[in-house]
């Protein structure tokens, strides 16, 4: 009676394996199991200066997709494997920390995309190199300061006691091109509070970001003068850390923080900093944009 009842059992359990086995096997019939591999070094940004500005830019990340498919997103230089073989369109997306932050990381939607054939081989790395992006033709430079004109369009407001002077020459103090803006804070209650000259039209359909170098031994505010039904609302937005004596790329994104005041019509762009231990500070910036479609 015992072997009577093992028997079917070890037969039931024989036949699934054996369609296990099978449906295993059906499984990878014809797909591809050995990745291709692609290698990018790097992305980098050109500009027509006279109209976009600078080309600097703090690129980290490759948005990386192969006939529309999304293969991942990589931090650059990186290797990593596809697969896919034979010729295929490469599209190469530019990525950046918003507000400086790695774990917000996003495509930046002001570049543009990067677009070429490849053709990939199994067990192969196909190397592209340096690939090159720049400005949208949709992007709107809203504003845009290089400090480099003869009248600058960010102003000292009601607060700030220090005034905001230029770098000369292509030292260590300016970024790029003939000057740089900086301020010098030595003394207790020495106050930085600026904002840019113009209102700004919010749009409620578009992105708006904040670009910016800057090297602060000092730490510095950057926020955003709302304006509602005439009424004017100061809203800090980040607080940039000091950048340990060099400079800093960052992207600042507006667009939530402004749609979130219904009925908002303009906003300005600030800064602020108050000197509160009498230590010498100094507040070095330059290339300010800010970009919407």
């Amino acid at each position: 009676m015992v072997c009577r009842k093992i028997l079917p059992f070890l037969s039931l359990s024989l036949l699934f394996l054996l369609v296990l086995g099978q449906t295993s096997c059906d499984k990878f019939s014809g797909s591809q199991t050995i990745p291709a591999y692609l290698k990018i070094d790097s992305i980098r940004l050109t500009t027509d200066y006279s109209i976009q500005g600078t080309a600097s830019n703090k690129i980290t990340d490759a948005w990386v997709y192969v006939d529309g498919d999304f293969i991942g997103t990589f931090q650059l230089p990186a290797t990593f494997p596809v697969l896919k073989q034979g010729t295929h369109t490469l599209m190469v997306l530019a990525g950046v920390m918003q507000d400086g932050i790695a774990t917000t990381r996003i495509s930046y939607p002001f570049y543009t995309e990067i677009t070429k054939t490849v053709n990939l081989v199994p067990q192969k790395t196909l190397d592209v190199g340096i690939l090159t992006t720049t400005y949208s033709s949709k992007t709107k430079f809203v504003w845009k300061e290089d400090f480099d004109q003869a009248a600058i369009t960010l102003d000292t407001t009601s607060e700030a006691t220090m005034h905001i002077g230029l770098t000369t020459g292509r030292g260590d103090s300016t970024f790029e091109g003939n000057h740089s803006a900086i301020i010098e804070l030595d003394t207790i209650g020495s106050t930085f509070a600026a904002a840019s000259r113009s209102a700004y039209h919010i749009s409620s359909t578009s992105a708006m970001f904040l670009e910016l170098n800057y090297n602060i031994t000092s730490s510095l505010t950057v926020g955003v003068y709302v304006t509602v039904l005439g009424i004017v609302t100061q809203v800090p937005i980040m607080t940039l850390n000091p950048s340990n004596g060099s400079w800093k790329k960052i992207y600042i994104n507006l667009t939530n923080i402004l749609n979130a005041y219904s009925g908002a019509t303009v906003f300005k762009v600030y800064y602020y900093f108050e000197n509160t231990t009498g230590d010498h500070y100094r507040i070095l910036m330059d290339n300010i944009k800010v970009l919407s479609f």
